[in-house]
């Protein structure tokens, strides 16, 4: 596979914005994934329209096989067991909803209505990412 361009990663980051914000202004709502996934499994209320979230979390996966096969797709090598990669889902999901949303909503939503909460959130977010890769290349020595 070929790496990626830089002009693929700004089509890809234009296309998302862009599709979040046409997502705000038709339905008034947030493209958060963790919000959509909630409201489609009904475990949250007062959310979108079921439908309409069903939609959505199943556009994603069918948005993603349509790429990888009309402009490329990935070498995914999974080396983590299933047990753990199940401990980390969970984890990831108890985590977008104490935090009230996940990097979808607060990183590409949030921060471009300037959301304090957004704000906070996304900074987190990518602090403990950069805390986590520095315990695991150079404490752990993964």
């Amino acid at each position: 596979m070929e790496p990626m361009t830089p002009l693929a990663a700004i089509g890809g980051g234009l296309l998302i914005g862009t599709a979040a914000g046409l997502f705000l202004l038709l339905t008034g709502r947030i493209a958060g994934v963790s919000g959509m996934a909630a409201a489609a499994t009904r475990i949250a209320r007062g959310g979108p329209p079921w439908t309409q979230a069903a939609a959505f979390v199943i556009g994603l996966p069918i948005g993603a096989v349509l790429i990888a096969r009309l402009v490329r797709s990935p070498d995914v090598v999974v080396t983590s067991s299933w047990p753990l990669l199940i401990a980390a889902g969970l984890l990831v999901g108890f985590g977008t909803r104490l935090g009230n949303g996940c990097t979808s909503g607060h990183g590409v939503c949030g921060i471009a209505r300037l959301s304090p909460r957004s704000l906070v959130a996304t900074a987190t977010f990518m602090a403990s990412a950069a805390a986590t890769v520095f315990v695991a290349r150079h404490l752990i020595g993964g």
